[in-house]
């Protein structure tokens, strides 16, 4: 039986640099299967303990924190053969729009020319759902900065990444309804686009903060406070086990 582990590559807002940008990979048996975002520094902590850049990233939404690892892993795929046209990215189809504004607009990608951001990698639009090497993922919509801009996901049974959001009870009452570890977004105080612990014991059920890990907070203060309220805080680098999916595609017969 496959072993499931969510790793934390970095758990902090776009301001706590000591953190790193709020980034993760699920992984199985201790590989990464699938990667949610790219920042700067999520990217630096990928490669410095795996090895190598990730294959497959599914795309929350376009703030930098969580996709300015995208030029350098543009290059990393595009100059390997190996690699090129390989890189799976996983964005949810109102983002890519954005995402093209943001990231791959930038007029000539490569100072040589004969070159376009998309080249390096293998663009999947996804809508509600989405499989990927045998496993069906759920994507949301939350609630971040503008509607339509940023989404969660979950991995049936297993776990939901609520992406940065402020509180979605109606969200997590549909697409966290089978027992998942959530790790969801919360700072000790919450501002218009993020969670904070107030909002959360104001919004959620015990019975769901029981099943949180808490991440994208502001520094080590929170994080501190968050645990004497009785709260699980993810911190970089750590790795929590996963139940196993509940999603995976038949076994032939």
């Amino acid at each position: 039986m496959a072993g499931w582990t969510l790793r934390l590559h970095g758990v902090g807002n776009a301001s706590a640099v000591e953190l790193g940008s709020a980034m993760a990979s699920i992984e199985c048996d201790g590989r990464p299967w699938l990667t949610i975002d790219c920042g700067a520094e999520g990217l630096t902590a990928f490669e410095a303990l795996y090895g190598h850049p990730p294959d497959a990233v599914f795309i929350t939404h376009v703030h930098l924190d969580h996709v300015a690892g995208l030029e350098r892993l543009f290059v990393s795929s595009y100059f390997d053969p190996q690699r090129r046209g390989r890189v799976r990215l996983y964005v949810p189809a109102p983002v890519v729009p954005l995402l093209q504004r943001r990231v791959a607009d930038y007029p000539n990608v490569l100072a040589e020319g004969g070159a376009n951001f998309w080249d390096a990698f293998q663009l999947v639009p996804v809508s509600d759902a989405f499989w990927h090497d045998g496993q069906r993922l759920e994507v949301f919509p939350v609630r971040h900065h503008w509607p339509d801009t940023a989404f969660g996901l979950r991995l049936r049974g297993s776990v939901v990444w609520s992406g940065d959001t402020r509180p979605i009870p109606e969200m997590l009452a549909r697409h966290a309804d089978a027992g998942e570890l959530i790790a969801h977004d919360c700072a000790l105080h919450g501002n218009p686009s993020h969670t904070g612990l107030d909002d959360l014991e104001r919004e959620y059920p015990d019975a769901l903060r029981k099943r949180m890990l808490l991440y994208h907070y502001a520094g080590q203060a929170d994080a501190v406070a968050m645990v004497a309220r009785g709260y699980r805080v993810a911190r970089p680098g750590e790795s929590w086990p996963l139940a196993e999916p509940r999603t995976a595609l038949p076994a032939p017969a």
